[in-house]
């Protein structure tokens, strides 16, 4: 490791933690150190303590060389497997794909924080976990939550009802525990309960004030799209500094965006809102114990086009069963497959314009959630740090 003392960093990659002396200068690299898989030579590991106008910060940076064999491209897909890891098996190797996906970053993410950083790698890690579990009913015009934690008001929407655990709620209503019952979602609301439910199980361990504010927030009423995003989540990335198309950081909330204009103009499929799990794998929250890969995640948004029928309402609709078919006999035929992602593996075009693919040029990331720094501001409750 490289030691640059009293220097500004001059890499736009990976992270910069801050602190407040010598001392925590040490933990926050100590720490980082402890985390990497012991295929991971810590001699790849750059550490760069430097001064900025905002005080001073510890940069940790994967040599380039060392980063593009990782992560060719910018495509972190196989890096579980490049560093024989198994997230899925082992709690411990979620977090290290977690944590090296965020030091590989091609844009510098900050912390205010050592401790923000090991929440921020818990909540991605706990979401994660959820939205391989979640198994839901696709709705547009209705919804249901389990009755014995949820009471729906016309004007409040779905709120907790008194005395009950949000985290218990969050996890019956996405996971019922029953394979024959499966409660309604559109996968945007869907995508909202994992990203709180990743940030209560984090609060209920690291910040008493905030978790008891989440409570009173779900029992006053439920904050929904833009809303929501205001409140719960940040972006990485933007339009004029986007990410490679194939980077992902296990616990991503993304947005595929559907290019096809008759299709989108199904209620509901002009696009799709999911998580990135890790290891190249995007959640499924419909189909019981499946996930989608990039390349069948766009084919199953191209192959709406595809599938386009009227129901008896005279109404289009999506026949996903045939959507299903078209995936598989386009994954049986790397030509067609190819065409497909020519058209579909590029960033989205601002909206309110023509062309563009169906990748967003952001990532969206939970908010910061520790007492001092937290960014979660509650529009129904008193502020959350203590």
């Amino acid at each position: 490791m490289r030691a640059a003392k009293d220097l500004v960093s001059l890499w736009t990659t990976g992270i910069k933690v801050k602190v407040r002396n010598d001392l925590e200068e040490s933990a926050a690299s100590k720490w980082i150190v402890a985390q990497l898989p012991e295929s991971f030579p810590v001699s790849q590991l750059e550490v760069s303590p430097g001064h900025s106008s905002d005080g001073s910060y510890v940069h940790f940076h994967v040599r380039d060389d060392f980063s593009a064999i990782l992560t060719p491209d910018n495509d972190t897909g196989k890096l579980a497997a490049q560093l024989h890891l198994d997230p899925e098996n082992c709690d411990q190797d979620l977090e290290r794909e977690i944590l090296l996906a965020i030091l590989l970053c091609p844009v510098v993410i900050e912390f205010p924080s050592l401790q923000e950083l090991i929440s921020t790698i818990r909540i991605r890690a706990a979401i994660v976990q959820a939205a391989r579990r979640t198994s839901l009913a696709f709705a547009t015009y209705e919804a249901e939550r389990p009755a014995d934690y949820w009471h729906y008001d016309e004007d409040r929407g779905f709120v907790l009802l008194p005395g009950k655990s949000l985290i218990s709620a969050l996890e019956k209503a996405t996971n019922s525990g029953d394979a024959n019952k499966q409660y309604t979602f559109s996968c945007r609301r869907a995508s909202e309960y994992l990203v709180l439910l990743g940030l209560a199980r984090e609060a209920r361990n690291s910040n008493a004030v905030l978790y008891r504010a989440l409570h009173q927030q779900a029992e006053t009423r439920a904050l929904k799209g833009r809303e929501f995003e205001q409140v719960f989540v940040r972006t990485i990335g933007s339009s004029s500094e986007p990410l490679p198309i194939r980077y992902f950081i296990p616990g991503d909330r993304t947005w595929f965006r559907n290019i096809d204009p008759a299709s989108a103009e199904v209620t509901g499929y002009e696009g799709s809102w999911t998580f990135y799990l890790g290891s190249g794998k995007f959640a499924d929250f419909w189909r019981r114990d499946r996930v989608f890969t990039l390349e069948t995640k766009l084919a199953c948004i191209y192959h709406w086009r595809n599938a386009l029928i009227r129901d008896a309402a005279g109404e289009l609709q999506i026949d996903e069963n045939k959507v299903d078919q078209l995936i598989d006999e386009t994954c049986r035929t790397p030509k067609a497959l190819e065409e497909i992602l020519h058209e579909t593996l590029r960033l989205q075009s601002p909206l309110g314009t023509s062309g563009g693919g169906c990748i967003e040029p952001h990532r969206e990331r939970p908010c910061l959630i520790c007492p001092e720094t937290t960014e979660v501001v509650l529009p129904d409750c008193e502020p959350a740090r203590e």
